[in-house]
């Protein structure tokens, strides 16, 4: 078959010898980690999906930071930025969800032994319930992990390099398509072939470079401006207030949807309702650090307590960099726009009403076109590379994490005589079953409000179930497994029951393009903001959770002994006081210290 493929290099000016040099570096660093990798590997699950449990705190810490950071943040992120200003900065600053998993739920996981967060939920509660959560678990990922890797490495691709394009034969793919299948074989073969030291040790560069790259965005796109003066004076006040979000109509005088000192509209109240802002962001922040098996396979993968929670201590300083890495170059490049010294960038504003309006499918590039246009020749080269850190570093969590599930929660319990190997073969075919299905969620992405607002919508459907059964069931030991069950399915069915409400008017599917007819049942379910939807189902689930439990048979304190905090014995406690000593705690206080430092400058 015919194929012809057209290289266009970065718009804004064609990249230099150094900055090739750079890019391929980068993959050649890659290439020597995931042979490392393979020589290190001993053929067992142990081995395959926990790195053998040899992982230092720095490691654990990196990793947990370059799975986070990735292509949601390039793309969606910035785009809020871009859009909303400092908004979507209160997920970013849940970094003490970190520290409540490193001091909170670290000793519990650690002491289980457990592969997967599936698999110490059997221990908790029952194996059914292991099965439910694997199911939840590995669904969530297609809708919100593998579909907006894929997606986001399009859109990077597609602003970077605008005219690529393949021609085999029977269809042309565009740079969009071309970006994100480029994306998903480079980190498919690390991925499948290394196991999860190469994506541990892989994700621990990522973040340097990843880091380098992005403060190189905003330092020049800031000197580009003319300073941090020049960015405060260019957009209104209320893109640098963390508080609006959170301050109930009526307490303030400037809390109308549009804003009008300014010639840009800019939709608050509408986006981030502070309710959900108050209640709802931290249900799905704690269920994501401190429940997700995405994320806490890192710290599983650390030899002890002490380093797996000094690893979370560490990435709750680096989850404190996005703000500056992502969310503050989007509202550079937005005002850039404004003034005119980038004209390529006013393809960000439409007219709307006689105002100029944000284009919100245009700001999902705000990332890519600060690096094309802003960076001098030379740097883009490392810029690209931490691009390209951040969607692979994000993708490659997902597929070891999904092969985790399937392979350990899933398949070894119908084939329970499988040999190690097998498993591991097994893992790797699901991850390619799954990576197929995420490719046909792409279209439900691309027509959501924005992807980071898809993605916060995905998670806030599905996270409440979870959340409710991890830390309840941690503090409460009365609860059992039936109570754990009815829960899961329940929060599952409603969270699933709203996004199949959502999906046709997302996909503007023919009949579906005005949405459901007004007033009826379906047109409220869909014009629910989500996160009220998400407190709705996070109240039935506890309620549901409480109720069937003290309705039936309490569980065995045997059974789950060092599974709760009521049934955790002496000598546990003993060894969790030995794993920490002041300089974890010094460090723990510093980064709140921190959280409440930034809420307090950016407060208007």
């Amino acid at each position: 078959m015919k194929s012809t493929f057209i290289p266009i290099l970065a718009a804004g000016g064609a990249f230099t010898a150094a900055d090739w040099i750079v890019i391929v570096g980068y993959f050649g660093i890659l290439l020597l980690i995931t042979w490392w990798s393979i020589k290190k590997n001993k053929d067992t699950t142990d081995d395959y999906f926990l790195a053998g449990r040899h992982l230092g705190w720095w490691i654990v810490g990196a990793s947990i930071f370059a799975s986070n950071i990735g292509s949601e943040h390039l793309v969606g992120l910035a785009g809020s930025g871009c859009t909303d200003g400092v908004a979507m900065a209160h997920y970013e600053l849940h970094a003490w969800c970190l520290l409540v998993l490193g001091w909170v739920l670290v000793p519990f996981y650690i002491r289980s032994r457990v592969y997967t967060m599936p698999e110490f939920l059997e221990k908790r509660f029952s194996p059914t319930a292991r099965w439910v959560l694997s199911i939840i678990s590995l669904v969530a990922y297609i809708l919100t992990k593998i579909a907006v890797g894929i997606f986001a490495g399009g859109v990077v691709f597609g602003t970077l390099l605008p005219e690529i394009q393949l021609n085999l034969g029977f269809v042309t793919l565009d740079s969009f398509w071309v970006g994100s299948i480029a994306v998903l074989i480079a980190t498919g073969i690390y991925t499948v072939l290394g196991g999860f030291r190469a994506v541990a040790y892989t994700e621990a560069i990522q973040t340097v470079v990843l880091v380098i790259g992005s403060a190189l965005v905003t330092v020049f796109g800031l000197i580009k401006l003319g300073g941090w003066s020049e960015l405060r004076t260019a957009l209104p006040s209320d893109m640098f207030n963390l508080w609006r979000p959170l301050i109930p109509p009526g307490m303030e005088g400037t809390w109308e949807p549009v804003k009008e000192t300014t010639r840009i509209a800019w939709y608050f109240n509408g986006n981030f309702p502070w309710i959900g802002m108050l209640f709802c962001a931290p249900i799905i922040g704690l269920w994501y650090w401190c429940t997700d098996q995405y994320i806490v396979q890192r710290t599983l993968g650390a030899p002890n307590e002490r380093e797996a929670r000094r690893g979370a201590i560490f990435a709750s300083y680096l989850k404190l960099l996005p703000v500056f890495l992502f969310i503050i170059p989007g509202m550079i490049c937005l005002a850039l726009a404004m003034s005119g010294k980038v004209p390529e960038f006013k393809t960000l504003l439409v007219e709307q009403g006689g105002n100029l309006v944000v284009n919100r499918d245009a700001a999902q590039s705000a990332f890519p076109l600060m690096v094309a246009h802003i960076l001098p020749a030379g740097l883009r080269g490392i810029v690209v590379a931490g691009l390209l850190a951040a969607l692979m570093s994000s993708l490659s969590g997902v597929f070891n994490a999904s092969s985790t599930l399937f392979t350990v929660d899933l398949y070894e319990k119908l084939r329970p005589g499988a040999s190690q190997h097998k498993l591991v073969q097994i893992g790797r075919i699901a991850t390619a079953a799954m990576v197929i299905i995420g490719f046909l969620w792409i279209p439900v992405i691309k027509g959501s409000k924005g992807l980071y607002f898809y993605l916060q919508a995905m998670q806030g459907y599905l996270a409440p179930p979870i959340f409710v059964v991890f830390f309840l069931g941690v503090f409460m030991k009365r609860l059992n497994g039936k109570g754990c069950l009815a829960a899961l399915i329940v929060g599952f069915v409603l969270g699933i029951f709203r996004l199949l409400v959502d999906t046709p008017v997302a996909l503007h599917l023919k009949g579906y393009e005005s949405g459901y007819p007004e007033g009826s049942f379906l047109w409220i379910i869909n014009n629910i903001y989500f996160q009220y939807f998400s407190l709705f189902i996070f109240v039935i689930c506890i309620i549901v959770m409480v109720v069937v439990s003290y309705l039936t048979q309490p569980p065995d304190d045997e059974k789950i002994k060092g599974l709760t905090f009521a049934t955790t014995t002496p000598e546990q406690r003993a060894a969790t006081r030995a794993s920490w000593n002041k300089w974890d705690v010094i460090t723990s206080v510093v980064v709140v210290l921190i959280i409440i430092s930034i809420y307090l400058y950016f407060r208007g």
